[in-house]
């Protein structure tokens, strides 16, 4: 996939991405961009390589094949912790912490976005009171807000957000697309997998087909 002249430079772009695992395709060949103030679902069956994709566009897995460029430049560890944020199935989060620690943890990795502060995040995503609260007393859903209130701190422009709906009831998933509302109004971009089926603050993403290799 290659960008006109005329179109601004993709944030994200995957060129003929492929991944296999012991000589078996997982995915691909997978050509697609990812611009900013776009929401990007990803969708697939259970197998399709959806939280594979995510390693890989994320740095932690290296492709078989194909490329990944992040703002036009391959992607490089280097660049990662201020301009990549995964969120995947598990938080990442040391349960022996307070939220507040977390945040602070997390941070002093990937630096922090102007204008907010860890105890404003924690406000943002419905946690006021519990920042001193250890991670390992807070409810999964609770846990989930945390990782949700990383988010908001790190100035990472590219959010790649793993069924970021679990663990969370009905307020909690209206709090992700008001993030994924907010963060794209900003000038961010997400790329999102989930196996249910939202209602978006800005209406309905586009969306990847993902399937295995033949």
């Amino acid at each position: 996939m290659h960008e006109s002249a005329d179109e601004p430079r993709a944030l994200l772009q995957a060129q003929s991405l492929c991944f296999a695992r012991n000589d078996e395709a997982i995915f691909g060949p997978l050509d697609f961009s990812l611009h900013a103030g776009e929401t990007v679902l990803i969708e697939g069956d259970n197998g399709s390589g959806k939280t594979t994709l995510l390693k890989v566009l994320s740095g932690l897995l290296d492709p078989t094949s194909g490329d990944v460029l992040l703002h036009g430049a391959p992607l490089t560890l280097a660049k990662l912790s201020h301009q990549v944020a995964l969120l995947g199935h598990l938080p990442g989060l040391k349960l022996e912490l307070s939220a507040l620690e977390n945040l602070r943890f997390a941070i002093g990795i990937g630096g922090i976005r102007p204008g907010i502060t860890p105890h404003m995040a924690l406000a943002s995503v419905g946690l006021e009171g519990f920042e001193e609260a250890p991670l390992r007393t807070l409810s999964a859903g609770q846990r989930k807000r945390v990782a949700l209130a990383r988010l908001l701190l790190v100035p990472a422009a590219l959010w790649l957000l793993d069924e970021p709906y679990a663990n969370l009831d009905r307020s909690g998933i209206d709090l992700v697309n008001r993030l994924l509302d907010h963060h794209a109004r900003r000038g961010g971009a997400a790329l999102i997998t989930s196996h249910g089926a939202y209602a978006f603050t800005s209406g309905t993403p586009r969306r990847i087909a993902l399937k295995a290799a033949a």
